[in-house]
């Protein structure tokens, strides 16, 4: 896997962190967030399912600028 780093969390002590990164070959990004505790995941199962081999995560809204830098890593012509 060749994974291209794309951000960090402005806010973090770089150690513990939400992250992003893309994933061209297998065209995916990658987030590392904060664990959704049982009350947001059931909030999401109200939308579908969870199945076990997927999971929830948070990223603050102060990220906004490094998921955009994300997606116009992997296509700058998709908006």
């Amino acid at each position: 896997m060749a994974l291209r780093f794309i951000g960090i969390d402005p806010s973090t002590d770089e150690k513990n962190c939400p992250r992003v990164w893309v994933d061209p070959t297998k065209e995916e990004f990658v987030f590392q967030g904060w664990k959704a505790d049982s009350d947001l995941e059931e909030e999401v199962r109200e939308t579908g399912p969870l199945p076990d081999h997927e999971a929830v995560v948070r990223i603050p809204i102060r990220m906004v600028h490094i998921l955009r830098e994300a997606c116009d890593a992997v296509d700058p012509d998709v908006r």
